[in-house]
């Protein structure tokens, strides 16, 4: 609107002094109703109307947008614009006022926070769960015992969750005498999280579409991910403004390691001074840092990408990978183990996971079946994780079904402990094994659990393109995950992005004919040696050290 209508308002201008040049000199009579218009020149003044008036309305909501946008920040407790180096353009103010106007309507954001209490976690020995308190007694009303190390994270997709869970297993194996705390947003039922819920349906449904497509929706929902400018910082941040009640009950002495930027946000303005945001993917964009934090990269392109930004340099580090503690233990023992079985000739195991957003299904499908010819003759294993996605695990069973390959099923965690146990000796009874749960954790950690038993993972660039592990690189969903699975590759522990599936049969191929898995497995263990896996290791570490420095 704004080019068009800029453009137009010269040329309206200079029509305007043609035809009174030709008026004044006799070339033209002046009409003296709108009868005796010819039929386009009334249609042109209609339109040349229509369109200054659009123009002085434009002009004019620009002129109100910084007084609206000022409005919407009056109350925030950190500024934003003073991160982002200075106040938004009219434009900018304007568009950031109507995204969030989007996003809460005219919701005043609450600050009491909802009584939280704690329980034994079913899944992981000695973690903390919070979940909101029924009866109003807070577990953080007890002053017996130091702050715990918090671990908070949304359950959006399966990303946050899982590098939530590395951080945990990290603080969990400390020497600190603080209890170590999972914080999910989403397990706090509350307004704020049905809010939070909403918003997240509409990325998965997104993803998905875009995955599903491909063409023009999925280079557009391309670029809308790799688009994280200012104005979309200055919308997370006024979002996460609503989110402070889900957090603002927690001690704020604690330490708090947050695995999603909205988390970040919310605990900075909660009042909390020893924030932690783990910034995810390895392309930088505004949304994903927070003023008023440490943010932590996982690598050096992220660094200086960010520095070049403007963010400030003592709110930012470099960490590494977020990794659990038993995958970054077990590399030695995991990668000999995989160079043993090439030089065996042993069939090639590759790990297949499905995000949390349940994107993927036509590719992945496809691959499964140019996969079989392999599987058939013994030289591949597939581990199936559908999670807990029903569609995926009937679009895998169909698969497997259309193309004749008989299959195992695991369906909880007691099973999934046990298979990965047997596969540290043995061989699977059938070629093609498939993880499919009603439970989200399951879900998640299963990948996590198989990585040291596989060979091969092949998944979307992803947070998991940062794991110790042989990667096969395949589409991604979102441009934004396209530098991710560059680093991988320049690390030496993944391939390029495979964007067809012939590509991904290839380097399936090569992995069974050439020395290129070894070479990986090589590069893993000398990453391992200057601790480029130790991400979640140092943040806990950090966090701890400025407890220390703050108490």
């Amino acid at each position: 609107l704004t080019l068009s209508t800029m453009a137009a308002v010269p040329i309206l201008i200079a029509l305007v002094a043609i035809h009174y040049y030709a008026y004044i000199n006799g070339l033209i009579n002046m009409p003296t109703s709108s009868s005796d218009l010819e039929p386009w020149a009334l249609a042109l003044i209609i339109v040349a109307s229509t369109i200054v008036g659009l123009y002085l309305l434009w002009r004019f909501v620009l002129l109100l947008s910084p007084s609206w946008y000022r409005g919407m920040i009056k109350d925030n407790s950190v500024s934003v614009d003073d991160f982002v180096g200075g106040a938004p353009s009219p434009v900018s103010a304007l568009k950031s006022w109507l995204l969030n106007r989007l996003n809460v309507g005219r919701r005043v954001a609450k600050k009491e926070g909802y009584a939280l209490k704690t329980e034994d976690s079913d899944k992981l020995p000695g973690l903390k769960v919070t979940s909101r308190s029924e009866n109003g007694v807070s577990s953080s009303d007890d002053k017996s015992t130091l702050p715990p190390i918090i671990v908070g994270t949304i359950r959006m997709g399966f990303g946050h969750h899982r590098i939530a869970y590395a951080a945990t297993s990290w603080g969990l194996g400390s020497d600190s005498e603080r209890e170590t705390w999972f914080h999910d947003f989403l397990n706090i039922d509350s307004e704020e999280a049905q809010m939070i819920k909403d918003t997240d349906k509409l990325y998965s449904k997104g993803s998905r579409m875009a995955s599903e497509l491909g063409g023009t929706v999925e280079k557009f929902w391309g670029s809308l991910t790799k688009s994280g400018d200012e104005d979309s910082l200055r919308v997370t941040y006024q979002f996460s403004e609503h989110m402070i009640p889900l957090i603002n009950d927690l001690d704020k002495n604690s330490p708090i390691i947050a695995t999603h930027s909205m988390v970040a946000c919310a605990a900075v303005a909660a009042g909390f001074k020893n924030v932690i945001n783990l910034v995810i993917d390895n392309h930088a964009q505004w949304f994903v840092v927070v003023p008023g934090a440490l943010n932590l990269v996982q690598g050096p392109s992220n660094y200086h990408s960010f520095l070049k930004m403007g963010v400030p340099e003592e709110q930012l580090a470099l960490a590494g990978h977020w990794i659990p503690r038993d995958l970054v233990e077990g590399i030695p023992e995991a990668c000999a183990r995989r160079t043993a079985r090439r030089k065996a000739g042993k069939p090639l195991r590759i790990i297949v996971p499905v995000g949390g957003a349940g994107a993927q299904r036509k590719f992945i499908v496809e691959m499964v079946g140019a996969f079989s010819g392999l599987v058939k003759e013994g030289k591949v294993q597939l581990f199936l994780n559908a999670a807990d996605h029903e569609h995926m695990k009937k679009a895998f069973v169909g698969a497997l079904e259309r193309n004749g390959l008989d299959y195992d099923t695991v369906v909880d965690m007691k099973g999934v402990q046990e298979f990965r146990k047997r596969m540290l000796t043995e061989e699977p009874e059938k070629n093609v094994t498939l993880f499919t749960y009603d439970d989200y954790f399951t879900a998640v950690a299963t990948t996590d659990i198989l990585c040291n038993v596989a060979d091969v993972l092949a998944c979307k660039p992803s947070e998991l393109a940062f794991y110790p592990i042989p990667k096969l690189m395949i589409r991604r969903v979102g441009d934004h995950e396209a530098y991710s699975a560059l680093r991988a590759s320049e690390l030496g522990d993944g391939t390029l992005e495979v964007r067809e599936v012939p590509e991904a049969v290839r380097y399936t191929e090569l992995f069974l004919t050439t020395n290129l898995l070894e070479v990986m497995n090589k590069s893993i263990e000398d990453n391992n040696k200057i601790g480029l896996y130790d991400g979640c290791k140092n943040a806990v570490r950090i966090a701890l050290e400025r407890a220390e420095k703050l108490s």
